[in-house]
């Protein structure tokens, strides 16, 4: 028997040091560096890890077009510190919010020699966390050691990238009726991630019939619309109009993600609202954040409806994504459902973008 934890627990762990400000340990290559997320960074901290070596900043090439900096790692670029570089300069890189009061951010000196490999391994780890994707990395020696003497969580390259790609096995928790306004037959069942990580929702309407083709809809959750009934987004009228028309037809299932932002967060979704206010479009400001345009993993709501026995579906979106990543992941899609409802004066732009950039169909 061991007690030793595997890597999808010290993932666990390590994003949350990370939204802490506590550092982690990451080696592979022969290599190894402490990493901390920007966001969370003090001044105190930052000073700590200069002890230890010269910090790099490494950030997204979404972001690093921003800055203007050169990305010479292809997905991301690492930015050397300036001996006098503080704290108030490392957060104004990661975060776009005082882009257009103080646009010139450098001179910026983008690394080209070395591997970035631990670099990348940070970002994602930061992703994950729903944290601004920007880290700072410091190279250091005797990773196994470091962490011990200081009850630092120790993550190796060969772990993390597999753990972070592949999709966590979820495991349905309870389900029980709910009476709904669009349907009383309704039933929320309730899925659970084994790596931690957010839960999941399916509302299922009346009782489908598992051989055949079940009308579906992967609703992403989205608190502004949904909730509060924003005006910005199209979220809650068609999250009530898809529950709605599987009430009348008798049956259907409705996965509620938790992948609020397109993936991204809360907090982060709001950043992108704060640029879209600046004259950005939803995309724009995505990318300004160093984010893609889309996050999230549709994966999730494909594994969801096979474990609930569904092998064809009858696709309610307006995204061409959702449809290849569901016949990707070996459900058959055999029709795809049209959703137009809530557009209002105030995200006719937003669905214009989703439509230009995004490919969404009409």
């Amino acid at each position: 028997m061991t007690l030793a934890l595997s890597i999808t627990e010290r993932l666990t762990r390590a994003r949350g040091d990370l939204r802490m400000g506590v550092p982690v340990v990451l080696s592979g290559g022969g290599e190894a560096a402490l990493v901390v997320a920007v966001e969370a960074l003090d001044a105190a901290r930052l000073a700590d890890l200069r002890g230890f070596g010269a910090p790099v900043l490494a950030i997204t090439a979404r972001r690093a077009e921003t800055l203007k900096a050169r990305a010479y790692d292809g997905d991301l670029a690492r930015i050397a510190l300036p001996a006098d570089a503080g704290l108030d300069w490392v957060r104004a890189l990661a975060d776009p919010a005082d882009d257009l009061r103080v646009p010139m951010k450098g001179p910026l000196q983008s690394l080209r020699d070395g591997r970035a490999d631990l670099h990348r391994a940070a970002l994602a780890l930061a992703k994950s966390a729903h944290l601004l994707p920007a880290a700072l990395v410091v190279p250091v020696a005797g990773a196994v050691p470091l962490a011990a003497a200081n009850g630092l969580t120790l993550l190796t390259l060969e772990e993390v990238g597999p753990a972070l790609l592949a999709l966590s096995p979820m495991a349905e928790v309870v389900s029980a009726r709910v009476p709904l306004a669009a349907a009383e037959a309704g039933r929320v069942h309730i899925f659970r991630p084994e790596d931690g990580t957010e839960e999941h929702y399916a509302i299922e309407i009346g009782k489908p019939d598992r051989k055949q083709p079940v009308l579906a809809r992967i609703h992403s959750a989205c608190f502004t619309g949904d909730v509060l009934g924003s005006l910005k987004c199209d979220c809650g009228p068609q999250l009530k109009a898809a529950l709605q028309q599987m009430g009348a037809q008798g049956a259907g299932v409705l996965l509620y993600l938790n992948q609020e932002g397109r993936g991204i967060g809360l907090a982060n979704k709001m950043r992108a609202y704060s640029l879209q206010d600046q004259g950005f479009d939803t995309v724009e400001a995505n990318h300004r954040l160093g984010f893609e345009d889309d996050e999230r993993d549709f994966r999730i709501g494909a594994d969801i409806l096979r474990r609930m026995g569904f092998s064809q579906v009858r696709l309610m979106t307006n995204n061409p994504r959702k449809i290849a990543m569901m016949e990707g992941c070996g459900l058959t899609v055999t029709e795809r459902v049209p959703l137009h409802v809530g557009q209002t004066p105030e995200n006719k732009a937003y669905l214009a973008t989703k439509a230009a950039k995004s490919g969404h169909l009409s």
